[in-house]
């Protein structure tokens, strides 16, 4: 491992050695310029990146489009699958702020905050087809004033779908790979039509089996985009559909690694074994009711010390269309006006085989079905929702203005629900939606009425001096109706009318720009039966909901950025202010389905350094790094309602934060033999607020080598690529809060990250 580490810094740092790559220019002046895969915000007031989907040709096929992102500087993505879509595990985090806290959109229609449970909208795998993204746009600090987003506290990240060609023609793509890994992707391209209209239609199939069990993973997706021009402006619309049916991997704790090993995971297709640890559970009291088959003893077999263990199964199903029409059009020379109305239904859930609660025939005489000592616990979602965004923009001389509004109305159904099972074979299929529930704990429907409004002033008062002013207003009223199951009714509001932001560039030569930004964020407050202020039982609300503030930033960055016709690269330093951070401490595992406890854990501050750069250093390499220190604290201990601390907070790393995130790649491309090299280093990560429990650093590579053959028609547009995840065989854990933070000791919350894996991907344009 640490010759893993010190070759990524060498390579790091002959990137970082800014001057140097000032004196290259003369080594590399036949060089081509650089291909803008990455572009580091020129003209922007605060940090911004901004990645080419064609970089997401060098990914597995099938990849998460998030993967696009992961190099990016004080990006930590994590997942415990080499595509990085595995929802379950997926994590993105970006200077300390996880994916709760983060703003994601595609083509300006906001995703939600790409929760497991979301309920305000659904993760980018399952939005869009990775092969269809054109570029992703990721701000480290604050979103742009007009993001759709109600908690972008720390950041966003924008996803733009590519625009159909103005060929008729379309790709194919085929992949194989390690755990029977199946791949099938399909666009067809109509071409720019007589009106000037194009659009694109694609189909994509995955299926794979779990690294560790043999339990499939599917999804499907169907994409459709079309662009009308009118005019010097234009229509577009799009529709997608998506189908995920994943089977999930075990939680772990240090203590279950240690014990079990690291290819440790579920039952499946050991049913037998799933009822023997069942049955001794209930015997010895670790779950209840009291157990009916004492001849199955309360010794647990071989090294297995609990029911949570393990389970005999686990799945996420869900089920998505979202769509989009959207008006982009020049009123005058001086004046654009954009409008985007969206719509996304989704039904899914969650599927555990739990111990804790049996069949409703349990231990009943002669019974032959629903007679297990367990049962199917799901949790099931539903979400109607429909939004409208606009913005006009007018330039005056040397002043743009731009006024906007986002609205959204969601609708969010959420229950709790129990199925019998056979106690001699598994009689249902976990990949498909339970039917015919023996017991409902409790359905609820949340109402989010989101209204959103912004204005801004782009003033360039000089060539060199760009001034950014403006403000935004947010309102997010929450609503909860019980149908089924204990009392969860009424009202809580988040409202921020004045969140201002404001920023300043300067230009110090052609190559060289200063800039510097400030802004302040709300997060509003989730609407969900599983975590929120609803979370907390009907008393337990009622008794915060006139106290309970939403969390909010207040960021301020600066930085420089350099450019040449053969380098580019950014360093920034940043310091966040994060007040009234809420925290859902977890109680138990997360099958038991036990109520979150909401606490308050003050304030937060985090400051810290970051850099990246790329380096064209002759007409086929080149070399990418990037690293981010980040210095992120609790300023509190943690307190109860009654002020009694319950965690010794104080002073201690924010959860899930590495204090040093580096990446780098050496990239390789004649036209023809392309590749690419990838090292990625995190450092320590605490999974407990009072950290004394912690994950050590690991160091991660990637491989990938292609080749685009030519010569005939047949072998233009074709391509073979190969490539080997966690190249080195890196054991290490990779997600840590799967099941939420715990305030002290070890906690069953760990993924344990994919062995090495090597897949095969064909690609055909036509």
């Amino acid at each position: 491992m640490k010759s893993h580490l010190l070759a990524s810094a060498a390579l790091g740092a002959v990137l970082l050695g800014w001057s140097g790559a000032a004196l290259a220019a003369d080594v590399a002046a036949d060089a081509a310029v650089i291909e803008e895969i990455v572009v580091f915000g020129r003209g922007e007031a605060r940090q911004v990146q901004t990645v080419s989907g064609e970089d997401i040709k060098l990914e597995v096929a099938g990849a998460s489009p998030l993967k696009l992102v992961d190099k990016l500087p004080n990006v930590n993505l994590q997942s415990a699958d080499a595509l990085g879509g595995h929802e379950w595990s997926a994590r993105v985090s970006i200077r300390g702020f996880d994916r709760n806290r983060l703003g994601f959109t595609l083509d300006g229609v906001p995703l939600g905050d790409m929760t497991y449970g979301n309920h305000n909208g659904l993760h980018i795998s399952r939005a869009i087809a990775g092969e269809n993204v054109g570029e992703v746009r990721v701000t480290q600090g604050a979103g742009a004033l007009g993001v759709a987003s109600a908690n972008d506290l720390g950041g966003a990240l924008e996803f733009k779908s590519r625009d159909p060609g103005a060929e008729l023609g379309g790709l194919a793509v085929a992949g194989f790979g390690s755990d029977d890994t199946l791949r099938g992707f399909l666009r067809l391209e109509s071409g720019e039509l007589a009106t000037g209209a194009r659009a694109y239609l694609s189909y994509d199939y995955s299926t794979t089996d779990k690294w560790k069990g043999p339990a499939p993973q599917r999804h499907e997706h169907i994409n459709f985009k079309a662009v009308q021009p009118l005019g010097k402006g234009s229509l577009s619309g799009w529709l997608n559909w998506s189908k995920r049916r994943e089977t999930d991997y075990q939680d772990m704790s240090l203590e279950m690694i240690k014990r079990l090993g690291r290819n440790w995971d579920n039952y499946l297709p050991n049913y037998a074994l799933a009822i023997q640890v069942a049955e001794i559970a209930h015997n010895r009291g670790d779950a209840s009711p009291a157990g009916r088959f004492p001849s199955f003893g309360t010794v647990y077999p071989g090294k297995i010390t609990s029911p949570d263990d393990a389970y005999y199964d686990s799945t996420g199903l869900r089920d998505d269309v979202i769509g989009a029409l959207n008006l982009d059009m020049p009123v005058t020379d001086a004046l654009t006006v954009k409008l985007t109305g969206y719509g996304h239904q989704n039904e899914g859930g969650g599927q555990w085989v739990t111990p804790f609660v049996v069949s409703p025939n349990y231990g009943v005489a002669g019974a032959t079905s629903n007679d297990a000592p367990l049962s199917i616990r799901t949790t099931e979602y539903e979400i109607e929702r429909y939004g409208l965004i606009g913005s006009a923009i007018l330039t005056l001389g040397d002043h743009e203005i731009e006024a906007g509004f986002w609205a959204e109305d969601n609708d969010f159904l959420q229950s709790r629900r129990f199925y019998g099972v056979s106690r001699t074979v598994f009689d249902r299929d976990t990949l498909k939606t339970a039917r015919n529930p023996f017991r409902t704990d409790w359905e609820y429907d949340f109402d989010t009425k989101t209204r959103k409004f912004y204005l801004s002033e782009t003033w360039r008062p000089t060539e060199a001096l760009t001034l950014n002013l403006g403000f935004k207003s947010l309102s997010v009223e929450n609503s909860a109706k019980t149908i089924i199951g204990p009392n969860k009714t009424g009202v809580i509001k988040a409202e921020d009318n004045f969140q201002p932001k404001l920023g300043v560039s300067y230009d110090l030569t052609d190559d060289s720009q200063l800039f510097a930004g400030y802004s302040e964020n709300m997060r509003a407050f989730p609407s969900s039966g599983t975590s929120g202020p609803f979370s907390a039982s009907q008393a337990g609300f009622e008794a915060i909901k006139n106290k309970l503030k939403p969390e909010l930033s207040k960021t301020f960055e600066a930085g420089w950025r350099y450019k040449t016709p053969t380098f580019q690269g950014v360093a920034a330093v940043y310091y966040v202010s994060f007040e009234n951070r809420l925290f859902s401490v977890s109680q138990g595992s997360a099958i038991q389905g036990n109520p979150s406890a909401l606490s308050n854990v003050g304030g937060v501050t985090a400051k810290g350094f970051e850099a990246v750069g790329e380096w064209n250093f002759t007409e086929d390499w080149s070399l990418f790094a990037s690293y981010a220190y980040n210095d992120s604290t609790y300023d509190d201990d943690t307190r109860n309602g009654d002020g009694v601390v319950i965690a010794r907070t104080g002073g201690k790393t924010t959860v899930d934060t590495p204090e040093n995130l580096f990446k780098t790649e050496l990239g390789y491309d004649n036209g023809a033999l392309y590749g690419r090299m990838s090292l990625s280093y995190v450092s320590k990560r605490f999974f407990s607020y009072e950290n004394d429990v912690n994950v050590p650093s690991h160091t991660v590579a990637d491989l990938a080598v292609g080749y685009r053959f030519s010569g005939s028609p047949l072998l233009e547009g074709l391509e073979v690529q190969f490539n080997v995840a966690n190249l080195f065989d890196e054991d290490y854990v990779a997600t840590i809060d799967s099941n939420g933070f715990g305030i002290r000791g070890d906690n069953q919350t760990l993924q344990v990250a994919a062995p090495r894996q090597m897949f095969v991907t064909v690609r055909k344009a036509f």
